[in-house]
This record gives structure tokens, C-alpha cells and sequence, in this order.
């Protein structure tokens, strides 16, 4: 069966695959609704490619089901539950740090809720469904801060 894209890049695939899931036998099947943002969270995500000048976007972690959330750790609240979220790297650009120091200005108008630099390894891009709240924020084993530190 033919791959399902929901962009030029993107792939539903992509966005739902999960070692975790697959380790642990959770279907991470998202619903109709949830196809629906993934396929926001795609287009945006295609706007991020053209800016991080074309290179490949790899996408680590994207929709989670109620229980994938929980075996990863994840927030109650976040966006990835609702398909409005990926961690992801793009390491023919630069490090997520250069990621996220580049989408910096332009977290506006692509509408980005949050854009995290998480634990120096990846980035993780979040939209919402109400206005977004602009948030660059640092998480790391001190805690979460403002801003790329």
C-alpha cells in the first residue's frame, strides 16, 4: 500500500511511527480529527523545511495516542495528543540549536505555540488551535527556561 503524504515531504507515516509504540504494542492510529491537525502541523512543517533552507527534516516524534504520551514521559497537556506537535532534527542544517535560533523569527507567522530546544538533542515545534502564546523556551536537566540558553 502506497504511503500516505500529507505534503510534498511529509508522510502520515511520519508523523505516527514510534519505536515505543511499536515495543510496547500501542496503536498510535490517530482519528479523523487528529488527521486534520497533522495535517496543519504538515504544511507548517513544510514552511520550516523552506526556511532551514530545503534540507531534510527528520521527524522523531509527532502524534500521540493517550497511552504512547504516557509511556514517553509526555505532558498531560501536550500537543502532541492532539497532533499539533513534532520533535524533530535536520542535521544538514545545523544543530537544533541553529534550528531554533533560525525559526526564532518567524515563530509569528507560522503561527508556533511553542519551539523548544529540548535536552540539546532535538526541536520540538508545537501549534495550538487558539491564538499561540509565541513561547522559545529551553528544557534541559535544570529545569525549563525563556529563551535558547
Amino acid at each position: 500500500m502506497a504511503e500516505e503524504m500529507l505534503t510534498e515531504h511529509f508522510s502520515l507515516d511520519g508523523f505516527v511511527a514510534s519505536d515505543t509504540a511499536a515495543m510496547m504494542g500501542i496503536d498510535n492510529t490517530p482519528p479523523d480529527d487528529k488527521k486534520a491537525c497533522l495535517q496543519i502541523l504538515a504544511e507548517t512543517m513544510e514552511l520550516v523545511r523552506t526556511i532551514l533552507e530545503d534540507k531534510p527534516i527528520v521527524i522523531t516524534s509527532g502524534y500521540r495516542c493517550y497511552d504512547l504520551n504516557v509511556a514517553c514521559g509526555g505532558a498531560s497537556d501536550s500537543a502532541h495528543l492532539q497532533g499539533l506537535a513534532c520533535d524533530f532534527v535536520c542535521p544538514e542544517f545545523g544543530t537544533p540549536l541553529d534550528i531554533c535560533a533560525t525559526l526564532e523569527p518567524y515563530m509569528d507567522v507560522l503561527a508556533i505555540d511553542q519551539l523548544i530546544w529540548e535536552y540539546e538533542g532535538w526541536v520540538h515545534l508545537g501549534l495550538c488551535a487558539g491564538d499561540p502564546r509565541n513561547q522559545a523556551l529551553t528544557i534541559n536537566e535544570s529545569g525549563t527556561s525563556e529563551g535558547f540558553a
